[in-house]
């Protein structure tokens, strides 16, 4: 007993280092002896389908894996959150009189139990599926090692953790629970690595899209995984099911350690421990939903842009579908409304038609308006009720719903999104302090155009026209200020001249936006500004409008021409999205890195100013100029790689 206590539990750092040996191309397959556990009490949680009905994983279980729906992945969420399961999973047997054992620690047995199940369905995910396909990619070169890997994601990584540290400490602790009956401790030291299970849950409707388009793709690869399906270890249970394990771990351990909790005396020495461990393993649970509900947002968004024909200015993993329905518009030139249809983004309302053949489209754009600029009014219109008028740059739209409530639901929807844009462009006209340390008026009000003279942006701070974003060049595109608002242009988008109040009314060069608002002639149409496209997003340099911002060195080729000094920002309005700049005022990023289950490691080198991104295959190199800056770099990384989004302004200012 006193043995066991004073044995060495594994340190913070092995684990470092194991997770990064699991990673190895080279890492031989372990053997492991927790086969015989593997259907033992483990308690699974109900299918989302009622009882007697299969749930939505596609034919049956001999028909071969398939996809996971996101509906049925949104109800395993909710149905693990609610509890009803635990009712079932309770002991099946239950000692004699005079041998009742404390609820707390039948609770601990439960868990134990469940986690060796547990670990040895990891064992067969990773030794046995993993591996054996690996082998086969190796060897018949039928299907890519890459695939094999993006399949799995994560998986050497979480069976590691689960057989060598995790499940081990739950085995000493039982062993020895009449000397230390107690297990909140163990769970605080290891519940942190549990966040890695986001990158897993990310990735699992891909893999699971993956394994369905391989297996009816490659003969081989569908023969491997047949085989090891019809083993007695498998159980009679495909792939999928297999993969869907960890998905629904980290809930169970949430309620296991909830009852725990509730079951403990008030008294109880492990009660303090036991309760913070029930708060850190709350929190990897809300990085794993946060996983799931954001996968089923870039779903539910790719398939909306599948139906709009996939235009390469509209595509942003950014943006946020807020309301799409149909509306009649409202034409000058004909007495009878035409059939349209509307979608509704946090920045932008785009206007289709309904194409008469649907052949990958169902829809064609026909008119992009953005909404900073944008207005929505009700209109009253005795030959078409229900109508509202919708005003932008771009465009003026008569519209009608169908009812007064659908008119109604719409203006407010737009009116929501108007509201959004507006409380950031304040921001962003409200002097901020850049990066030198001087502080500058970044735009005027429209209403000042022409009025007073606009504080020059200065061209050291553009590497691109900010009207068209256009590179500069020194031969054939020149930088030229705008005398009205005083941004950095190309001479195509200044070559405007209008009469500016402050200069005693005589004529300026100016932007084409400019322009347009101070004599009110409509331009060309070539002459039009381009559309946005998804690295259209303005760099924020001041410290108000980022939750982190500063230069940093990009080392290694993966910058390609982009090197080797860059404007990074974490905007406040895009927590979870790296945007690189060359130059802090570029009204374009040329590069966008969605830091949502990035790992941010040190870099290889021994300079300790080097930190990098990396994600399955993904590998990124940063250099801070001091070592005080690369560590609040890597404390913002890491919290936008986990999910976590700052609450409010008291958060801790990053930016540099």
């Amino acid at each position: 007993m006193e043995g066991a206590s004073e044995e060495k539990p594994a340190s913070v750092s092995n684990l470092v280092t194991v997770f990064e040996n699991s990673r190895s191309l080279g890492a031989a397959p372990r053997a492991h002896g927790l086969e015989s556990e593997h259907h033992r009490l483990e308690c699974r949680p109900p299918s989302p389908a009622e009882p007697g009905e299969e749930p939505d994983m596609g034919e049956a279980l001999g028909s071969g894996p398939r996809t996971v729906s996101r509906r049925y992945l949104s109800s395993l969420k909710n149905k693990l959150s609610s509890g009803a399961w635990r009712k079932s999973c309770q002991p099946e047997t239950s000692p004699g009189p005079g041998m009742q054992e404390p609820e707390e620690k039948r609770i601990v047995q439960e868990l134990l139990e469940t986690e060796k199940a547990y670990v040895a369905r990891l064992h067969l995910l990773d030794q046995v599926f993993f591996q054996e396909l690996l082998k086969e990619a190796r060897s018949g070169k039928a299907f890519p090692e890459d695939v094999v890997r993006l399949i799995f994601s994560n998986i050497s990584s979480i069976y590691q953790f689960h057989s060598q540290f995790f499940l081990p400490e739950l085995q000493r602790r039982l062993d020895d629970w009449s000397a230390t009956p107690r297990i909140g401790d163990v769970i605080q030291k290891l519940a942190p690595f549990l966040k890695m299970y986001s990158e897993y849950v990310k990735n699992f409707e891909r893999a699971a899209e993956l394994l369905a388009t391989w297996t009816d793709k490659s003969a081989p690869f569908q023969e491997v995984i047949t085989r090891i399906q019809s083993s007695e270890a498998s159980g009679s249970l495909t792939l999928q099911h297999h993969m869907l394990e960890p998905v629904q771990r980290i809930p169970r351990y949430e309620l296991l350690l909830k009852e725990y909790v509730q079951k403990l005396p008030a008294q109880a020495p492990d009660r303090a421990d036991a309760q913070k461990a029930l708060d850190m393993i709350f929190s990897a649970a809300q990085h794993s939903n946060a996983a799931i509900t954001e996968m089923e947002r870039l779903q539910d968004l790719w398939e909306v842009y599948q139906r709009l024909g996939l235009e390469d200015d509209i595509v942003d993993p950014s943006n946020a579908l807020l309301r799409e329905g149909p509306v009649l518009k409202i034409s000058f030139r004909r007495s009878d409304p035409m059939e349209r249809y509307l979608f509704l983004f946090n920045n932008m309302l785009l206007y289709c038609v309904p194409r008469v053949i649907q052949v990958g489209a169902q829809f064609q754009v026909r008119t992009r308006i953005d909404v900073a600029g944008m207005k929505v009014r009700e209109v009253t219109n005795a030959e078409f009720p229900h109508s509202f008028l919708v005003s932008g740059k771009q465009r003026t739209l008569e519209l009608q719903a169908r009812s007064q409530e659908e008119m109604i639901s719409w203006m407010q929807a737009c009116q929501a999104a108007i509201h959004q844009i507006e409380k950031r462009n304040e921001t962003f006209k409200a002097a901020a302090q850049g990066p030198e340390g001087d502080t500058q008026e970044r735009e005027l009000q429209s209403e000042e155009l022409g009025l007073r003279a606009p504080q020059w942006i200065r061209d050291k701070m553009v590497t691109m026209c900010m009207r068209c974003q256009e590179p500069f060049n020194a031969l054939t595109r020149r930088r030229h200020h705008c005398r009205a608002c005083g941004y950095v242009v190309c001479a195509r988008c200044s070559d405007y001249r209008a009469e500016l109040k402050y200069d005693g009314n005589r004529p300026n060069r100016v932007c084409f936006d400019c322009y347009t608002f101070l004599t009110g002639n409509v331009l060309p149409e070539d002459k039009e500004d381009k559309k946005r496209g998804i690295l259209v997003k303005a760099s924020m340099a001041g410290s108000e409008q980022s939750l982190m911002c500063s230069f940093l060195q990009l080392v290694g080729d993966k910058w390609g021409k982009a090197g080797p000094r860059g404007w990074c920002v974490i905007p406040q309005d895009d927590p979870l999205v790296l945007y690189v700049y060359a130059a802090p005022q570029d009204m374009r990023a040329h590069t966008s890195i969605p830091l949502l289950g990035y790992q941010v490691t040190s870099g290889p080198q021994a300079d300790p100013r080097v930190f990098q991104l990396q994600q399955s295959g993904q590998l990124y190199t940063f250099k801070a100029e001091t070592e005080e800056l690369r560590g609040r770099w890597v404390k913002a990384m890491e919290r936008a790689a986990s999910g976590g989004v700052p609450q409010g302004p008291n958060n801790g200012d990053l930016s540099d």
